[in-house]
């Protein structure tokens, strides 16, 4: 019978070209936190029942993914970039959470494991496959800071910003004195136009925002 752990990290491995130690961790990660929360995983596709947030993006996110069933494009995966090789798993019927992340001294107890190893880069991705999930993980229930309902938002809702027009989805719009505006217009963008590009009207939305 096929190995569903060895056959998750195939699939991981097939988004990268190969396979890494932080793909191990997240592909056991996602494993954990499904189990944690006494949810079968990788989750059926249909279902939205579990929702990851993880804290870096890169192959680790990919691990969880193929693990969990949980992807961006889904809308069962949100990163909450922290520079962070954690995540957090939600049952969105239940509300209850768990965040997971490696122990502190992961890389030491990995290497431990795979002596023979040429490297410390294989003795990791063999450790890592290798330690009890004690003595990699550390699992913690947690409450969320945002609300749940928020974040699921509901199917078909959107708005535009009254500033610069663009359509908001996913009740993502902020209140500023009594005008819904897109988070970029209420001064929390991540870009900027060029000075000669901003219009008068970004201009406004700006000096509403910091009023």
């Amino acid at each position: 019978m096929p190995d569903p752990f060895a056959a998750l990290l195939e699939q991981s491995a097939a988004l990268h070209k190969h396979l890494c130690p932080r793909q191990v961790l997240g592909v056991r990660m996602g494993l954990l936190g499904g189990a944690s929360l006494g949810l079968s995983v990788p989750q059926a596709f249909e279902s939205k029942r579990l929702i990851t947030i993880v804290e870096t993006d890169g192959c680790f996110a990919d691990g969880i993914s193929v693990a969990a069933n949980c992807w961006i494009g889904r809308r069962t995966l949100r990163v909450e970039d922290y520079g962070k090789v954690a995540a957090t798993f939600i049952d969105t019927f239940t509300g209850h959470a768990v965040r997971v992340h490696p122990q502190p001294d992961a890389r030491d107890r990995a290497r431990a494991l795979a002596p023979d190893a040429p490297n410390r880069w294989q003795a990791q991705l063999l450790g890592y496959q290798r330690l009890a999930e004690a003595e990699l993980f550390v699992t913690t229930p947690v409450t969320l800071t945002l609300s749940l309902a928020k974040l699921v938002s509901r199917a078909g809702y959107r708005v535009n910003c009254e500033c610069c027009g663009e359509e908001i989805l996913n009740e993502r719009e902020v209140n500023v004195a009594g005008r819904l505006l897109c988070r970029s217009c209420a001064g929390a963008a991540y870009y900027d136009l060029a000075p000669a590009e901003l219009p008068t009207a970004r201009n406004a939305c700006h000096d509403l925002a910091t009023r």
